[in-house]
């Protein structure tokens, strides 16, 4: 049984490390040990940016039967969603959990019309979970010829951390 709880205080410190360790799963997983992807030392998600996700957004905990197996943040405006993070741990990958959490997600925002998020180009995982798992759409590839107009620091970021871009998704609600 998959339930969103939201994140507590106590408990910031260890979602972040959470994160982190599934973020990094994902880019040691393609690169191995010779990945430069990284935010900060080891890191391919900085305690800072995920620390400005929570700060801005609602953030929960996904629990499996009690258990925390991962996270979630999103941004809701009126009926516009942007789902800022998602992860589960590697411990847990491939049993539907993410998938659950997504759907609790949509159940706790049924006025959100449209739901965007980006994911790198390398991280296929993501790539198939949100196309051919939750029904998003690739609706843009950003890349040094083509940031984000809406997000100027993604440039920077596309520059040294992603080089090869991200893809942006969009889930419309029926």
């Amino acid at each position: 049984m998959i339930t969103l709880y939201p994140l507590q205080d106590y408990d910031r410190e260890q979602f972040i490390k959470d994160n982190q360790e599934a973020f990094n799963y994902g880019a040691l997983e393609e690169f191995g040990m010779r990945d430069n992807h990284f935010e900060e030392d080891e890191q391919i998600i900085s305690r800072e940016t995920i620390g400005k996700s929570i700060d801005g957004g609602e953030a929960y905990r996904i629990m499996d039967d009690g258990k925390p197996v991962g996270g979630v943040i999103i941004k809701v405006d009126g009926d516009k969603g942007d789902l800022d993070i998602l992860f589960t741990s590697p411990k847990v990958h491939s049993k539907g959990i993410g998938y659950a959490a997504w759907c609790e997600v949509e159940k706790l925002h049924p006025e959100v019309k449209i739901w965007e998020t980006v994911t790198p180009y390398f991280e296929k995982r993501n790539i198939h979970f949100y196309v051919n798992r939750c029904g998003f759409h690739i609706v843009e590839f950003f890349n040094s010829h083509h940031p984000d107009p809406n997000d100027p620091d993604m440039a920077d970021q596309i520059d040294e951390q992603f080089p090869d871009g991200m893809f942006k998704f969009e889930k419309r609600m029926k």
